[in-house]
């Protein structure tokens, strides 16, 4: 029903090779072919990642300067404050840094910038607020790559600027006294793609060492570092970073981490969750249950709870910070079904989708909180960059966008190709947020869809279904699932694989569950095998495949479902069309 399929073509010979070379199902092997992977040996570390894996974190660029001059801090006991984020990688970064300065003894306090009136990012007004209330060091985590103006502020003030951060730079970079960052210009670190909290988590391994003077540290700070990485886990996933390189170790070794060195405020929301129960969590617990409730926080002008939370090591302290936190995840979901139904309307009236090359919509009545999640469903949903904007109410200021890519467009370098249209702007290639006049959106959304058909080639089709494989529904047991996950963690750059399969028949009536019938539940036969299967977020499914006449194809991802400590093999299904029908890319 969404598109064109396209099938990847496999080689059987080498299929068959990696089979035996590496003790793997055919359909693991296909998927480890899509991956790049054809080395028996790579598949077995690719299966089995290690922890020593992770780079040493005196190699991160500017990191063996910041950390001199951050135990130099430490011992004059100077005042530290961390200059923290409002989303979940910014929370995870800053108690991660936090927490490690408050176990070297410093003297350490966080500061989160309120996302409505503050924006983004270091701002000087907060720089002169602190250097009023003493601290003498400042460090970023997640924020301050492109904050040139305020680390000359910074400096004026007499305080200590270090950045840790992910970002994109500005034309120069800010005047700080070390900058940390995996794309540092002039360096030659091999992988750009940590979060903010995988930075953070660096800079607290190396403080650590340098605290014990030894590459092995003691146990209270090994203890530390294994509940670190959970929280960078956590922060990579929450970021929608790519899970590919140290990335992928970090998380897969986080997700374990969050259960053998529970914190007490990630235990309870988990329990807030409905994870607790759950032998072991998986990065789709952390990106739709555990950072959709972090993000809530932030995105509702309470992100200092969430870096609370993280830190506390108080459980009915934890408790009661995960139940408040739940309730302002109610309160957000409301908000971006408003926001949603609103861009929606705007949709129908006032574009085609399939002839504009990305989407600019606004709203007086949009709160600016929400209109990123709401940017990632529309873009999607329509396979465009999308872009929302919160209009100010009295026109006073200017208005605030947030945008999320898709079709492989780079979101901050088409800012960057608007940028004498905007106000202000950053971000990343995937998601990006702009500050700019109301009168200049028109212009901006003319602009915007230029680039995007330039980089395009003009082509804005209907976009085109990515399957890994075609495999019959009779091999996928539940071992073979089993070898599937340990393609684990699943996410951006390692997506859990999509498969499809032909001949398949209804086994009763598709029925719409979830709240409002948002999704869909349906049972399918083929030769003799059944499986049971949920399409999210497409309950409009139902009728069409109710009228459906013969066999049908699907596109669907296998999985695991964990219900009550009994796992069953099911599927998500992605798309579907009558055999009649079915066309390929």
């Amino acid at each position: 029903m969404a598109g064109p399929w396209r099938i990847a073509v496999h080689d059987a010979g080498r299929v068959a090779a990696l089979e035996r070379a590496a003790g793997v199902p055919t359909v693991v092997a296909q998927l480890l072919l899509r991956r790049g992977i054809a080395d028996p040996g790579v598949a077995r570390e690719f299966l089995q990642p290690k922890l020593t894996g992770i780079r040493h974190p005196e190699t991160l660029p500017g990191l063996p300067q910041a950390a001199d001059l951050i135990m130099a801090a430490v011992a004059r006991r100077d005042p530290i404050v961390v200059f923290g984020d409002y989303d979940a990688d910014g929370m995870t970064a800053s108690a991660i840094l936090l927490r490690c300065l408050r176990l070297l003894g410093a003297e350490a306090r966080c500061y989160v910038p309120h996302r409505m009136d503050e924006g983004y990012g270091l701002n000087s007004e907060a720089l002169v607020r602190l250097a009023a209330e003493g601290a003498k060091m400042v460090i970023t985590v997640d924020n301050g790559a492109a904050a040139v103006a305020e680390a000359d502020k910074a400096r004026a003030l007499g305080l200590s600027l270090i950045i840790t951060d992910h970002h994109q730079f500005a034309a120069r970079l800010p005047d700080a006294d070390a900058i940390v960052h995996p794309a540092l210009p002039g360096s030659d670190y091999p992988f750009h793609g940590l979060c903010g909290a995988g930075v953070a988590f660096k800079l607290a391994w190396a403080l650590c060492q340098r605290a014990s003077d030894a590459k092995r540290v003691g146990e209270a700070m090994r203890n530390f570092l294994l509940q670190a990485v959970g929280l960078a886990a956590i922060g990579a996933v929450a970021d929608v970073v790519p899970l590919v390189d140290e990335n992928r170790i970090l998380v897969r070794h986080g997700l374990a981490a969050l259960r053998s060195h529970a914190l007490p405020g990630v235990s309870a929301l988990e329990k807030v969750c409905g994870l607790s129960a759950n032998p072991m969590l998986d990065s789709e617990d952390i990106a739709f249950s555990i950072a959709p409730r972090l993000n809530a926080a932030g995105r509702l002008g309470q992100a200092e709870v969430g870096v609370e939370l993280l830190t506390t090591t108080d459980p009915q302290r934890a408790a009661e910070l995960a139940a408040y936190i739940d309730e302002l995840n109610q309160t957000r979901q409301t908000l971006e079904r408003s926001v949603l139904l609103s861009a929606g309307k705007q949709i129908r009236e006032r574009f085609d989708p399939q002839h504009e090359s990305a989407l600019v919509l606004a709203g007086r009545d949009w709160h600016p909180g929400v209109i990123g999640i709401v940017a990632g469903k529309l873009a999607e949903t329509h396979n465009r960059p999308v872009f929302l904007a919160s209009l100010d109410e009295l026109g006073v200021k200017p208005a605030v966008g947030s945008g999320r890519s898709a079709s492989g467009i780079n979101l901050h370098a088409a800012l960057a190709h608007c940028s004498d249209l905007l106000e202000g702007y950053g971000g990343h290639a995937a998601a990006a947020g702009l500050r700019i006049s109301a009168d200049n959106i028109d212009p901006f959304r003319q602009r915007l869809c230029e680039f995007v058909r330039a980089e395009l080639g003009g082509d804005s089709a209907a976009p085109v279904l990515d399957v890994d494989a075609e495999t019959p529904l009779a091999a996928l047991t539940f071992q073979t699932l089993k070898q599937i996950e340990r393609l684990a963690p699943f996410g951006c750059g390692n997506e859990r694989p999509t498969l499809c399969t032909s001949g398949v028949r209804l086994v009763g009536e598709p029925r719409r569950i979830g709240g409002a019938g948002r999704h869909l539940s349906l049972e399918v036969e083929q030769h003799g095998v059944r499986l049971r299967g949920v399409a999210f977020g497409q309950g409009d499914w139902e009728e069409p495949l109710r009228a459906a006449r013969g066999p049908l194809a699907i596109a669907f991802r296998p999985v695991l479902n964990r219900f009550r400590g009994r796992a069953t093999v099911e599927m998500h299904l992605r798309d579907w069309v009558a055999e009649s029908e079915r066309t390929q890319a």
